[in-house]
């Protein structure tokens, strides 16, 4: 059986990180129950069970579905209602963290959003399980309101070609239907003690004063809301808060900062794979001063040589995007070779090619070994192209 008065609670006068179009969904499933006047809703079947949890693959990451309406808890209504609880994907999330075969973690998330309640702790939650495992996201398709505050709060955020992102807003609804009630010969008298305890009722007009008390409390999810994605993406506030809650989709994503790459799960999944496993590749360093036996070969702590190398295998697949040439990254990473090394192979291909044109970004970090003008192929093609020029005059 149903709760009404449940479900009513979690819809009406109470602040929902939502996209606008699945609250009209879920205003047309109710609406008959509640004899509101709504747009039929879309024909469609009744939702499945919610996706289980992809186990570590033989590489060890683990995939953790977010599907469907987020609530703080389902009360029993998932399997009904196509609902998730924040508190499932924690314990889930906590799970694959203790789990030693399980080295990342990939959110697959294709939600409109949801409740307001327990979205901002989970979201910490999956901000500091970043600190002992990567963590990345893919909107897959959709990652609106509430799934973007989690989506933001992971390490990288890839999208599909046709995934939306963004709904960074607050809304709520306050249901009158003191009309209905006059239709239907019903009349309330609230009976109560304090001015303001009968603030958002539904059989009587909202009030100034309740009409105020909600939208301060909309006002402070918001600045909440703002707060959390300019802080997990690394975003001006002012930046977070221009996006009036639009909903941004491929590279229109990317362009705005709130995602970093396209890209499908099966892709986001492989370029974890290649990037642990570069950081996991032993580092043997050589001296020719420590060649004889009795010198003693100083030890590299492995935390630092894993963090160094993932430090490197980041530069080259930045290097590779940049240039335009991201198929190089599995290649450059599987040879072991450096940025460095990385850096001179791409500038010397650009400078192979008919046409010379730069993708790098006045934003991108500048890699860590400076380099020569004059060791630099661009700048050799350069040269030699305008001294031809010089002759044929």
């Amino acid at each position: 059986m149903i709760r009404l008065p449940h479900l009513a609670a979690r819809v009406f006068n109470t602040p929902l990180l939502i996209q606008r179009a699945k609250l009209d969904v879920i205003l047309s499933v109710l609406g008959p129950r509640f004899e509101l006047q709504t747009v039929p809703p879309p024909q469609m079947g009744p939702p499945g069970p919610n996706a289980a949890p992809r186990l570590a693959d033989e590489r060890g990451i683990a995939v953790l579905p977010i599907h469907g309406t987020l609530v703080q808890r389902t009360g029993g209504l998932d399997a009904l209602s196509g609902l998730t609880s924040y508190e499932s994907i924690g314990r889930r999330l906590e799970a694959m963290l203790a789990d030693s075969t399980v080295r990342g973690i990939v959110l697959d998330i294709d939600s409109p959003g949801g409740e307001a309640a327990g979205v901002f702790d989970l979201a910490d939650q999956i901000h500091a399980a970043g600190q002992h495992k990567p963590v990345w996201a893919v909107a897959n398709d959709a990652a609106f309101s509430a799934a973007y505050a989690l989506a933001s709060a992971s390490q990288r955020v890839f999208l599909t070609r046709t995934a939306g992102v963004g709904s960074i807003g607050v809304i709520a609804l306050h249901l009158d239907q003191s009309q209905q009630d006059a239709n239907a010969g019903l009349k309330f008298t609230p009976i109560h003690a304090g001015a303001r305890k009968n603030d958002g009722s539904p059989h009587e007009p909202l009030t100034p004063q309740a009409r105020a008390s909600i939208q301060t409390e909309v006002d402070r999810l918001y600045e909440l809301f703002v707060l959390t994605v300019a802080h997990q993406r690394g975003l001006s506030i002012d930046a977070v808060r221009e996006s009036e809650a639009a909903l941004y989709f491929g590279q229109d994503a990317i362009n705005v900062g709130l995602a970093d790459r396209l890209g499908t799960l099966s892709d986001a999944v492989q370029q974890m794979h290649t990037e642990l496993d570069a950081a996991a590749r032993p580092l043997f360093l050589e001296s020719p001063l420590m060649s004889t036996p009795d010198s003693a070969v100083p030890t590299v702590e492995p935390d630092v040589v894993r963090a160094q190398a993932h430090s490197d295998a980041l530069a080259i697949a930045e290097l590779c995007e940049l240039a335009g040439q991201s198929a190089l990254t599995a290649s450059f990473l599987a040879e072991g070779i450096s940025a460095a090394t990385a850096r001179q192979r791409l500038l010397a291909a650009k400078a192979e090619s008919p046409e010379i044109t730069s993708h790098l970004s006045p934003t991108a970090p500048m890699p860590s070994t400076a380099m020569s003008l004059d060791d630099n192929p661009l700048i050799h093609t350069v040269k030699a192209r305008a001294a031809a020029a010089r002759r044929g005059r």
